[in-house]
């Protein structure tokens, strides 16, 4: 039988960012004792209880609550957001039968993962995939062909997200994620990349990178005014992608891309290294 530290250290080995609930304290009627613990990931509830009901489902709200913020802690200097108490009254603040309360105790783990953001499984999204989920991370694969997400990589650092507009899973982008737009063509790279344009004073990822040449550069610019977007969002984003080094096979594409993913992690780059020719008729 699986227990629950044994579900946890699952968690802490693939780098799985969570949140374990504890309930340390209880006071009259309540649906679960003191000790009781659950894992939450950013997808819901994992493993163990809290009680069930409105209450775990309190529980869960406020754990991806805390995922979703956690992740900046470092920058921020909200360290405290990783670790929080909890004191509910059932009925007043919960809105259960049960007259008693619960003070519960979450705390985040795993909350600085390495976010990776891909809009399309083509050839050079698979090959740059495969590299990633070696490394310390979590990638996060859309696309509209269930196909081409099939062909992706068994890990489970990797989670694939099947959607027709994929523009829709802009807004569920952690804010600290590197995005790459890596989709069919410009037809379905442009109206996603608008619409991160158009929430970027609200949210601004740290790398922002559309696959493809200096022509498809020049297109984008020139949609970007045409959607009444200001001007300087053109130099927001990097087109071309990766570093100017290898061919144009996807293999050397996406090692260029990672080099520069790396680069950007680790120091602060501005927005201008060309990636090998070609790359934009490879998707």
């Amino acid at each position: 039988m699986i227990t629950f530290y044994e579900r946890m250290s699952d968690l802490i080995s693939t780098g799985t960012p969570f949140v374990c609930a504890t309930i340390v304290d209880t006071q009259g009627s309540v649906p679960a004792d003191i000790g009781a613990k659950m894992l939450v990931t950013a997808d819901g509830a994992y493993f163990g209880t809290v009680g069930g009901g409105k209450i775990e489902a309190r529980v869960i709200q406020e754990s991806k609550a805390m995922l979703k913020s956690a992740g900046l802690a470092g920058t921020s200097g909200k360290e405290d957001s990783t670790a929080k108490f909890f004191e509910w009254s059932l009925n007043r603040d919960i809105g259960m039968t049960c007259g008693g309360s619960m003070r519960v105790y979450l705390e985040a783990f795993n909350h600085r993962a390495w976010n990776i953001t891909v809009f399309g499984a083509g050839h050079v999204a698979n090959a740059l995939i495969c590299l990633l989920e070696k490394l310390d991370c979590r990638i996060t694969c859309i696309d509209s062909r269930v196909e081409w997400l099939d062909k992706l990589p068994d890990s489970p650092k990797l989670r694939r997200v099947l959607l027709t507009e994929m523009k829709e899973f802009v807004r569920d982008i952690p804010s600290d994620s590197f995005v790459l737009l890596m989709t069919m063509g410009h037809s379905s790279d442009k109206p996603i990349l608008l619409e991160i344009l158009s929430r970027w004073k609200d949210v601004k990822f740290p790398y922002l990178g559309v696959i493809g040449s200096d022509a498809k550069a020049a297109r984008i610019r020139k949609d970007i005014a045409e959607a009444g977007l200001p001007d300087e969002l053109s130099k927001v984003f990097y087109c071309p992608i990766g570093l100017p080094l290898g061919s144009n096979h996807p293999q050397e594409i996406a090692v260029s891309v990672a080099a520069q993913l790396l680069q950007v992690r680790d120091q602060a780059v501005t927005p201008s290294v060309s990636n090998p020719a070609g790359a934009e008729n490879l998707i």
